[in-house]
């Protein structure tokens, strides 16, 4: 076919063959995981868009991905960055010049098609967002009509056009909380981009034990994005690690350092944000400022209740989509849930926004009066089949509910809302084990109140009484109690009696004072009863159960966990029913029938393995292997009971009578076991997950040993002997040395198990080295065994 273009000198025609991808001036950090999966939707598709907000690294990874392949296109790979170039019009322009065409008439899309239809090639189009009409057209009639061409774009939405994939590049890893494990956090990937730019920055600088915890802040508060990191970095010319986490709370002045050879719209923080703004419309940059009120994710429903009152439905849902596609929200699915959010720097600048509309207030009250309405309804709906939607739904919204609080709390003339939330919500908080946030809100909330006499305020002095007794705090613990009576007294009704009735036998019994516990929470029964309040005669059986089993009264104490049981079964509630069952384990336990103690347990633990649940379900299992002398099961759920206490950040119950019971399966175990490898197996339990734990004492062990199991893993004989050199601790170049290999080779290696695995840490590789080491020695010693 004739090409319409002039035949370009021999140098460029040259330079067309390898394509005019830039070499890398820094490292690439991290993304394996994003790169496989792009390779594989590439492999299935033409056309690859590339999505994210501005900053995230769409175009690092475009570039690192595309020099992957520029062996599989016979012409090259072209890479044609449209951020600098603003008017749609002249797009054929620049992509024809960018691909060395130079069209001899007025149409440059033609030439190109003449150029493309009969080359192996692959197309990068960068930075698209503001041109996306125009790109798709341009795409489209490319693809139609050149079929050796491929097209891998890059934009803040998707082109919206046939045959089109899209990927969303997330934010690099970040450390979810202060590593223990340094190794664990020098991998992480926003940690070691940080790292290496820094050390581009300060020659010698690496991560150590000082400045490791500055470093992993700043890549939190960051949000794991790749451009602020690395502008962070770059203020190392001036200040330190911990200067620049300290002033991270104005980071738009802050970060101001871009590289010379960046776009201009990201040689600052921003500016680059500025980019994204202005190609919203009016009524998308509105809406943001509006949705800049949540915190942690939000639902549709949200958005219409706090953000839409002069919107309509359907208009607001366009909105929503526009600014997702444009990735200022971020949609997440999970569970059939959907839910969006604002990355916490997008939240700032829409933030900065809304305060200069002036209706920042409005808004901030309306969120809060939506989250109090929830509030509300979930503590009306506690006893019933929908609890553990409501535990559920406060899980997503902890933050929001949060920021209601602090609102309440911290504006003139409504403080009132923060009584009324945290007593709708404390024994939501009690029942997952959110000690320490009852105990913050409750103390908050009744200081801000204390010239108040509020109808609610019973509620939350007994919330709080019971969240400082669990946490052994005693003394503010009978503050609160002696408090609640008083207001009792000025009220003069039923209901303030009975919680501060139930607070006052609640503290007693943490305490160890089981006799004057159950008098006064005997007390509490019949004054709920009396005023027909269903939610604490259920709330108030288990407790007084509990006092009953501790003071002796076996007898007494399983009417109460019956009659708990007749009520909430029906109901189909899941907290109390959950709580009476393992109380009847305990009761069990206590009469020596250990099968039916680990019947009750592993009943109560499937109804609700809640992480309060949970903890006390796998200590109760721990004490009947104990018992049964199973010490290595005891040994590992002892561990794993201690994990989970230690999250929920308290010591077992608090009660000294039960921890005297764990300390005597602890003790025995050790004995049995011998003090190293009981050491060993109580490890075992402790650096499992909450679900781990969960499965391990539910007796699904087995099955998850399969899953690690080298048969079902298989690795290659070369890649497990890597696994396990670096489960010694060993570098990649020490990996090379004694395998007698290249180090790229070796680093493949590496990337192989981690890909096989699943894994994204070296950390993760050794652990399970050392499992499957564990598991092929434990056999050996069964088939010992056996031998006649």
């Amino acid at each position: 076919m004739r090409r319409s273009m002039v035949p370009a000198a021999r140098g460029a025609t040259d330079q067309r063959l390898i394509g005019n991808l830039p070499h890398e001036l820094s490292s690439f950090v991290g993304r394996r995981r994003e790169l496989s999966e792009a390779r594989g939707l590439f492999e299935e598709s033409r056309l690859l868009t590339l999505t994210g907000i501005g900053g995230v690294g769409k175009s690092r990874l475009a570039i690192r991905l595309a020099s992957t392949l520029q062996r599989v296109f016979r012409d090259g790979v072209w890479l044609v960055e449209l951020g600098e170039q603003t008017d749609p019009k002249l797009l054929d322009d620049y992509v024809a010049v960018r691909l060395g065409v130079r069209p001899v008439s007025s149409d440059p899309l033609h030439a190109i098609i003449d150029y493309c239809v009969d080359r192996s090639l692959l197309l990068v189009l960068d930075n698209c967002e503001h041109l996306v009409d125009s790109v798709a057209r341009f795409a489209g009639e490319i693809l139609r009509r050149c079929a050796g061409v491929k097209i891998l774009a890059t934009s803040r939405e998707s082109l919206s056009m046939s045959g089109e994939v899209t990927m969303r590049v997330p934010s690099l890893t970040t450390p979810q909380q202060q590593s223990r494990e340094f190794e664990g956090l020098a991998q992480c990937e926003s940690v070691s981009l940080f790292t290496e730019r820094a050390a581009s920055v300060v020659p010698g600088f690496v991560l150590t034990d000082e400045n490791k915890d500055a470093v992993a802040r700043i890549c939190q508060d960051l949000d794991g994005l790749p451009l602020p990191i690395e502008l962070a970095a770059a203020r190392l010319r001036g200040m330190s690690v911990e200067q620049i986490m300290n002033r991270l709370s104005d980071r738009y002045r802050l970060l101001t350092l871009g590289g010379r050879g960046a776009p201009s719209r990201q040689q600052t923080l921003r500016l680059s944000i500025d980019w994204s703004y202005d190609l919203c419309s009016p009524l998308e940059q509105r809406l943001w400022g509006r949705l800049s009120v949540f915190s942690g994710g939000f639902d549709l429903d949200a958005v219409e209740g706090v953000c839409g009152q002069d919107m309509r439905s359907t208009e607001l849902l366009d909105i929503v989509t526009g600014l997702v596609e444009k990735s200022i929200l971020i949609r997440e699915e999970s569970d059939g849930v959907v839910r969006y959010r604002l990355l916490d720097l997008l939240r700032e600048y829409g933030s900065e926004k809304l305060a200069a509309t002036g209706e920042q207030f409005d808004v901030h009250r309306r969120h809060r009066d939506w989250f109090e309405a929830l509030a509300v309804r979930a503590d009306s709906e506690w006893i019933s089949s929908r609890q553990v939607e409501w535990i559920a739904w406060l899980r997503r919204e902890q933050r929001n509910v949060d920021d209601a609080l602090e609102f309440s709390i911290s504006t003139p003339g409504q403080v009132r809302s923060a009584t009324r939330i945290v007593a709708a919500l404390y024994q939501l908080w009690l029942s997952d084990g959110l000690i320490g946030p009852l105990r913050y809100w409750a103390d908050r909330t009744l200081d801000a109140t204390a010239a108040e006499t509020d109808v609610y305020r019973a509620d939350v002095l007994c919330g709080g009484a019971a969240a400082h007794a669990m946490q052994g705090a005693y003394v503010r613990a009978r503050e609160l109690v002696d408090e609640g009576w008083r207001l009792a007294e000025v009220f003069g009704d039923v209901r303030s009696r009975a919680l501060a009735a139930w607070a006052d036998g609640y503290v007693n019994a943490s305490a160890g004072e089981f006799d004057t516990a159950t008098a006064k929470l005997e007390s509490a029964m019949a004054m709920s009863r009396f005023d027909k309040n269903l939610q604490y005669v259920v709330i108030g059986l288990n407790l007084l159960g509990l006092a009953y089993i501790l003071a002796g009264s076996l007898e007494r104490a399983v009417e109460c966990f019956d009659e708990c049981l007749d009520i909430t079964v029906p109901l189909h509630e899941v907290t109390y029913q959950a709580q009476a069952l393992g109380f009847l384990g305990l009761v069990a336990w206590l009469r020596a029938d250990f099968a039916r103690a680990s019947d009750y347990s592993t009943r109560s633990l499937r109804t609700d393995n809640s992480s309060m649940n949970s903890a006390w379900c796998v200590e109760s299992l721990a004490w009947t292997a104990a018992a049964q002398r199973d010490w290595k099961h005891a040994a590992i759920l002892l561990g794993a009971a201690e994990m989970c206490w230690q999250k929920i950040g308290r010591p077992l119950t608090g009660l000294s009578r039960l921890s005297g019971y764990r300390d005597k399966a602890m003790k025995s175990a050790r004995k049995a076991l011998g003090e190293s490898a009981f050491g060993k197996e109580f490890h075992r339990g402790m650096v499992m997950t909450e679900g781990e734990a969960v499965a391990y004492a539910l007796d699904e062990r087995r099955s998850d040993q399969a899953a690690w199991s080298t048969d079902a893993i298989r690795l290659t004989r070369r890649e497990q002997q890597v696994a396990e050199l670096v489960a010694q601790g060993l570098t990649n170049r020490a990996i090379a040395e004694r395998l007698f290999i290249s180090v790229r080779t070796a680093q493949g290696h590496v990337e192989h198990v981690l890909t096989k695995l699943g894994f994204n840490s070296r950390t993760q590789i050794a652990a399970w080295a050392v499992s499957q080491a564990h598991e092929v020695e434990s056999r050996g010693a069964a088939r010992s065994i056996d031998r006649p």
